[in-house]
């Protein structure tokens, strides 16, 4: 049943005023005024109730206001705010063992901790230059890492990204990601997809454009996010993994969205056996609270005192609620992001042979993918349907987001249950059903 008082007047009268004192650059999806949340539910100023199945951008992962989360922060916040990067305290030592515990490497782990993804991906290239001496780099179409200097150009999702900001950072060049539902390269016999795209940066980047030994690192996120939730083939990270070893190049993984569990496994690079140099994290790593981590090999974090620091990193009550939210994670929501995110993928294949414009089903864990299209045959993008079932499934109480060209990502909190997910399907084939009524 929709909802039928929306937006209602205090969410108008909220939108009234931000239009007069917000930066207009920030994007609004629909006219959602949050007022509280309680796990996967969550309720606007004008008291109607929701589901979210976005998390806050895969960022809420114990759930909106976890009572054990709400303590941490409280507990911290009555001890003190703020010190500074200049001294140490408990809880910043805490988390650095905490994840160098869960870094997805055999060696040890040092982590520069940040407040957001993008900082950790600056954080990132400065320290894969220092470390290599080299200034270049390779990153992938489709990718998203943040909007600040650095960050955005290696982010290639949307060309309004980087539109009126050039000269961008120089010294990045480009690959195609392996896209196994839209492949643009040809194959060699025996050859799966992301072998291809790594062979071509060997004969095509390399060999022609960029010589290996001025190339940092290869940047990439292990499953692309903004860029329509891709996972890529099996092949992809050994071959990639043995192209930076062969030229001795860092190997930098972007799991700011698909890492803390979010795809039933610390790190969704784990789901293909291979260890990175360097990897960053932020969105689920503090339930909503801003942190962010460049986390890396002992051996490659050689940056002497004075290369990187910030003021607020390692902040006080943002690591508090970090090492909350990973005690959660650990002991209940990692298996229950694995066991809930195969059962909703279950169910979307059950949902997607009753619509034909459900083109691919695709992810791991809670972090799940549904691209839509014209017809199967040709592949074409469905743009407009994919942003009428976003404001359909809106109006009958169910938050969602798209990504890619005409992809709904599924990033709910990682303690939804099977009913939430059950319900929150039930809205999303609702709208699905009127919206192919309307535009097919």
């Amino acid at each position: 049943m929709a909802v039928t008082n929306i937006p209602g007047p205090k969410t108008k009268a909220m939108i009234d005023r931000d239009r007069e004192v917000i930066s207009p650059s920030y994007p609004r999806g629909y006219p959602f005024a949050m007022d509280h949340g309680k796990g996967t539910e969550v309720w606007d100023v004008d008291g109607n109730r929701y589901l979210d199945f976005m998390g806050g951008i895969a960022v809420v992962a114990t759930g909106h206001s976890h009572p054990q989360v709400v303590k941490a922060i409280q507990e911290q916040a009555e001890k003190f705010i703020h010190i500074s990067s200049d001294f140490y305290h408990e809880n910043w030592v805490r988390l650095g063992e905490k994840l160098s515990e869960i870094a997805p490497f055999k060696e040890g782990a040092l982590s520069f901790m940040t407040n957001s993804g993008t900082e950790a991906v600056e954080a990132a290239i400065k320290l894969a230059r220092y470390h290599t001496k080299r200034s270049n780099f390779i990153g992938f179409t489709g990718a998203f890492h943040g909007r600040t200097m650095g960050a955005v150009t290696f982010t290639a999702s949307k060309a309004k990204y980087h539109s009126g900001f050039y000269p961008l950072m120089n010294g990045v060049t480009h690959a195609p990601f392996p896209n196994p539902y839209r492949p643009i390269l040809e194959r060699r016999k025996g050859e799966d997809y992301g072998e291809a795209v790594v062979r071509y940066i060997e004969e095509e980047i390399i060999a022609q454009i960029l010589p290996a030994k001025e190339v940092a690192g290869v940047l990439v996120e292990t499953i692309q996010g903004e860029g329509g939730y891709i996972v890529p083939p099996d092949g992809f990270y050994p071959a990639l993994r043995k192209f930076c070893d062969k030229h001795g190049i860092m190997l930098i993984l972007d799991e700011v969205q698909s890492g803390m569990g979010r795809t039933g496994k610390w790190w969704a690079i784990e789901h293909f056996g291979v260890e990175p140099d360097i990897i960053t994290s932020a969105k689920g790593i503090a339930s909503g609270m801003p942190l962010g981590a460049c986390i890396a090999r002992k051996s490659v974090m050689d940056w002497e005192i004075g290369s990187h620091g910030n003021t607020y990193g390692g902040n006080p009550i943002s690591c508090a609620a970090s090492l909350a939210t990973i005690d959660l994670i650990e002991k209940q929501y990692l298996q229950n992001a694995k066991e809930v995110g195969e059962y909703a993928m279950d169910a979307l294949v059950e949902i997607q042979s009753r619509h034909p414009s459900m083109g691919d089903v695709r992810g791991k864990g809670l972090m799940i993918g549904v691209e839509f299209v014209k017809d199967r045959e040709s592949k074409e993008p469905a743009k407009a349907l994919t942003e009428r079932v976003v404001d359909l499934a809106f109006e009958r109480g169910l938050l969602m987001l798209s990504c890619g060209q005409s992809v709904i990502r599924i990033a709910p909190p990682l303690s939804i249950n099977k009913t939430e997910v059950d319900e929150g399907l039930r809205m999303f084939e609702e709208a699905l059903t009127q919206a192919e009524k309307e535009l097919m």
